[in-house]
């Protein structure tokens, strides 16, 4: 049978994803991997009490283990920096069972490559077996260590389902196992017991990606020869986003899985008049309500059935129509007000506003502020018009930026495994429109090359003003200009004129790197 070893941490994005509940995410791996025949043999997972996006070395954290009879254990909950040492002793450990020929494979969820998960990787890359993972920063990393990834992806938009399925896949298809995935519930676990602290805004905009995804690639379509049609898909979509926001906000913060879709569904349906605000407030309360019914009804022997039937119809409707007739005007007057604003500053000056948008792209995602604050908007202007200023930022400033720094490091790479590290990079970018977390191990190891990047990001958000280039991200890089304003040809020259700057950058920060 083969082994596993899974290590990583709550992380960033991961933490609100359900890194924030290892026995639960753990129970998913475990019943994946059983599935396919492979043993989880070792598991070394860091839970902090916080996310990583704003780590401190005195943040509380614990260390989740497997022991002797194969049971997820957690040590006492201690600093980050004493978490951090015991988990150092661990991976050297890891490391000489990998070397040992022990371990067959390494699961990572948002890993720490250049710290405490170093040794096991660079073990990993000596005996070049097989690695699966997720975390966009981690990921990229792991690669440049010479690791040989089989399945990688950033941590938005995954779920725990979603990453253990993708990385069994992987392995099953790397071993030749015959593996059918396991669809339904995993475990009996409960989740954290105060339903306020599951309140999670990012994590619900991060969830409903796929759904913001499908609606602009209809949009993408509708513009090709004889297929103008969708476009009234795409209207539909849009009208029914609310409902997505509001049963991922339910199912995550009730914890009541499919109890909490249906009431998600019902609140989102009666208030969809709010938009994409409103319907998050009103999942929100759906999920907070299902919470409590449900707890109530467990209390009192009520039999399952018909908890069920009050948790998702009773707090459904009584979420739905608070939201219709209380929330959602609030909502669309909000909404409506941050279009506005955005209109206004476009309408004073579009090529500052592109400039100073351009310049702080990197900072806002580097610093997590991206998928919080930003994201949000994207999805308000898309909502409205079809296309955003914002999203053409992200696509051209973020992601085509990104793909210009791979480019330079596949012509030039300053070390032997830069250039399989970028060629991979590149390709994730421009087909997928995302993993701008790819950049990262070339930005931090040179102050050049994040000048340079900082100052190309900039320099095309000043064309995108200056254009009045609008599009949409999360979409392949070849569909962006068809989903502008109906401005095809500028945004392709704003695109090439980014990704050729990103590019000659890198390069000119390079001159006289080793090779």
């Amino acid at each position: 049978m083969k082994k596993i070893a899974v290590i990583g941490s709550s992380g960033g994005n991961l933490r609100s994803q359900g890194g924030a509940d290892p026995q639960k995410m753990m129970a998913e791996i475990f019943a994946q991997a059983k599935a396919a025949g492979i043993e989880v043999s070792a598991i070394q997972f860091i839970l902090t009490e916080g996310s990583m996006d704003k780590v401190s070395m005195d943040m509380a954290a614990s260390l989740f283990i497997l022991d002797e009879a194969g049971q997820l254990i957690s040590s006492k909950q201690q600093k980050l920096s004493e978490i951090n040492e015991q988990a150092k002793m661990m991976d050297q450990q890891l490391a000489q069972q990998i070397l040992n020929a022990e371990i067959d494979g390494l699961m990572l969820l948002s890993c720490d490559p250049k710290g405490v998960n170093n040794q096991a990787l660079s073990a990993a890359a000596t005996m070049k077996i097989p690695v699966a993972g997720t975390g966009g920063t981690s990921m990229a990393e792991t690669a440049s260590l010479g690791v040989r990834i089989i399945a990688q992806s950033g941590t938005t938009g995954t779920t725990n389902r979603t990453r253990a399925i993708s990385a069994i896949s992987a392995f099953a298809k790397e071993w030749q196992l015959k593996y059918t995935p396991v669809i339904g519930s995993t475990d009996n676990q409960q989740l954290e017991t105060n339903v306020f602290k599951r309140i999670s805004l990012r994590g619900i905009m991060m969830a409903a990606m796929p759904g913001f995804i499908g609606m602009a690639l209809s949009l993408a379509l509708s513009k090709l020869p004889g297929l103008s049609g969708l476009e009234d898909i795409f209207t539909t979509l849009v009208g029914f986003l609310p409902v997505i926001v509001a049963t991922i906000a339910a199912k995550q913060i009730s914890g009541m899985d499919e109890v909490g879709i249906v009431a998600g569904v019902l609140a989102g349906a009666l208030a969809v008049d709010g938009g994409i605000i409103g319907g998050m407030a009103v999942g929100i309360l759906a999920g907070i309500l299902v919470y409590y019914i449900s707890n109530f009804c467990f209390k009192h022997g009520i039999p399952g059935t018909t908890t069920n039937i009050a948790a998702g119809g009773l707090a459904g409707l009584l979420a739905g129509l608070v939201g219709k007739y209380l929330l959602s005007p609030i909502a669309l007057t909000l909404g409506n007000g941050i279009k506005q604003a955005i209109d206004a500053v476009l309408a004073f000056n579009p090529i500052l506003a592109g400039t100073v948008a351009g310049a702080l792209i990197w900072f806002a995602i580097i610093g997590g502020v991206y998928h919080a604050a930003i994201l949000p908007i994207v999805l308000l202007e898309m909502e409205a018009t079809g296309f955003s200023f914002l999203g053409a930022i992200d696509m051209v400033c973020l992601v085509i930026v990104c793909a210009g720094i791979q480019l330079a490091y596949i012509i030039k790479p300053r070390n032997a495994g830069d250039r399989p590290t970028a060629i991979a990079n590149i390709f994730i970018n421009l087909l997928f429109g995302t993993f701008v977390e790819a950049a990262y191990p070339f930005m931090f190891s040179n102050k050049k090359v994040f000048g340079g990047t900082i100052l190309a990001a900039t320099l095309a958000g000043t064309l995108v003003g200056l254009l009045n280039v609008r599009t949409t991200a999360y979409v392949p890089a070849f569909m962006a200009p068809l989903m502008s304003n109906d401005n095809l040809v500028a945004t392709v020259i704003v695109m090439v004129c980014a990704f050729i700057m990103a590019c000659v950058f890198t390069l000119l920060a390079n001159v006289g790197g080793r090779k």
